[in-house]
């Protein structure tokens, strides 16, 4: 697998090294331990062979993910996270409590987004 360099900004960086909604899923069923490729095939139902195998490769790639062969029969691979890898667990955290805050449109409790009323409308002077 060739790799192109990655970007100098660090966002750019992340959505490049996290690219697509599966990788955010396969860090996040990694950081309660060690995979097997079944698993984490039953832990995100939809994911197809190639794409997981893809992310998987990249991650390995960019030092997020170990993979070990066991010489058992039958042969078991186990992927898990390395420190960098685990080191995602605060940003997904973060992530999930940011997207808790933000209203359910299908929701009628939920105060409309863009109602104005909030922190960040006041201190763009909307308030």
């Amino acid at each position: 697998m060739s790799t192109n360099p990655l970007p100098e900004c660090g966002v750019a960086r992340f959505l490049t090294l996290l690219e697509g909604p599966w990788a955010t899923l396969i860090v996040r069923e990694l950081l309660h331990g060690p995979h097997r490729f079944t698993e984490l095939r039953a832990a995100l139902p939809r994911i197809s062979p190639h794409t997981l195998t893809s992310r998987l490769r990249q991650f390995e790639t960019y030092g997020l993910v170990t993979r070990t062969a066991y010489a058992e029969i039958p042969p078991r691979v186990e992927y898990r996270l390395t420190p960098l890898g685990a080191s995602l667990g605060p940003v997904l955290e973060s992530m999930a409590e940011w997207a808790a805050s933000v209203p359910d449109p299908a929701d009628p409790a939920s105060p409309s987004p863009g109602s104005g009323s909030g922190p960040a409308s006041r201190a763009l002077g909307d308030g």
